[in-house]
């Protein structure tokens, strides 16, 4: 998988061999406008509001030599709906988050395969491990020249303020359980500390509370690096930490402590790495364009040791007993007898208004 074009509010990129570390050494797509891609994902994020008018959020649209048009809009409810026009083909779906309590960022995949007659539109909210999807038939290819005006905001072209960061690829991306490691963070092992990227399944590791077990899988995946997948440094000495570490927002970090008894009944709780960031024990790390996470799936949902703290390892909950979310997870590949059931996670998992609370306490 290829990402070939990055667009927010200060800056649009596009390129044919691909962005950043993801380029290739020849072109993905021929530089022709009438180049078309058959395959592919759009994937964006977006604040949306349970209580807004409808809302156009991004969006291109062009009548010549024919009409050819996909826009995405916030619907009211916290949805989305899509509306793609190739001349007289004309596709839409429509998808309603379950929860829509609050305002939110939103992440929203659309990826599909014209060859197959397939499409898939996928809705996320960071921090959630609920995936809401939307199957289309009839899906349209786009063309270069459609790709450089939705991307690039060449013509009739909408990128709402709400919008954070959309990005295209070549391949159908997946949705889900996600990593959230560089592949170089050094995890506690037996015989000492190794890079992540040198684990391989059979492999053991130290945890938190279980102490050694066995690595299952290590999974990856190149993203964007903009909105819930921007990249945060982790600072050392804070959190126990014997030196830096970047993680992904989403990452959590296990928090213990008086404090943390007294606010919460528990022992330990584990804390999304985006509430944290406070400018000195936390900060957002400048990079490029994507970035390449990692992270280890072991038989039970336990913490791994990354550099002298305790983080979670991947989550996957039980999405073995289902086939449609497994087959469009990272872990799409694996057989599904090899994987095993997180019931829940470890430790209570703070939302998003005490994790704040924590963090400010803990920074003051």
């Amino acid at each position: 998988m290829t990402w070939l074009a990055l667009t927010d509010h200060d800056n649009r990129r596009m390129s044919l061999r691909g962005l950043g570390s993801d380029k290739k050494d020849e072109v993905l797509l021929l530089d022709d406008p009438a180049t078309r891609l058959t395959r592919g994902t759009i994937l964006f994020e977006t604040r949306l509001s349970p209580d807004g008018r409808p809302q156009k959020l991004f969006a291109y649209k062009t009548p010549y030599p024919q009409m050819r048009s996909l826009t995405f809009q916030a619907i009211p409810g916290g949805g989305i709906a899509m509306v793609q026009v190739q001349g007289d083909a004309i596709t839409h779906a429509a998808i309603q988050r379950e929860d829509a309590g609050r305002t939110d960022v939103a992440r929203i995949t659309y990826s599909w395969d014209c060859k197959m007659n397939w499409a898939r539109m996928s809705l996320e909210q960071p921090e959630e491990h609920h995936v809401t999807s939307v199957y289309i038939d009839n899906p349209q290819p786009l063309s270069v020249e459609d790709i450089r005006e939705l991307m690039l905001g060449r013509g009739d072209h909408t990128f709402a303020q709400d919008m954070i960061f959309a990005a295209l690829s070549d391949q159908i991306e997946a949705v889900g359980p996600l990593p959230t490691l560089l592949p170089s963070t050094p995890l506690a092992t037996p015989w000492g500390y190794k890079p992540l990227r040198d684990l391989r399944r059979g492999d053991t590791v130290l945890t938190r509370d279980t102490g050694t077990v066995p690595v299952l899988h290590r999974v990856g995946r190149t993203v964007p690096a903009r909105g819930s997948f921007r990249p945060i440094r982790l600072r050392a000495p804070y959190f126990g930490l014997q030196q830096d570490i970047i993680v992904s927002p989403e990452q959590r970090l296990i928090i213990d402590g008086p404090e943390v008894e007294y606010l919460f009944s528990q022992e330990a709780v584990l804390v999304p790495a985006r509430h944290l960031v406070n400018g000195f024990a936390a900060l957002e790390e400048t990079c490029g364009p994507v970035i390449t996470y990692g992270q280890l799936l072991l038989p039970n949902h336990d913490t791994v040791l990354a550099a002298g703290t305790a983080l979670e390892s991947l989550y996957i909950g039980q999405i073995r007993r289902d086939g449609q979310k497994l087959n469009s997870s990272v872990l799409h590949h694996l057989e599904r007898s090899l994987l095993p059931e997180h019931d829940r996670p470890a430790h209570h998992v703070l939302r998003w208004y005490d994790a704040i609370h924590l963090a400010r306490r803990r920074a003051a």
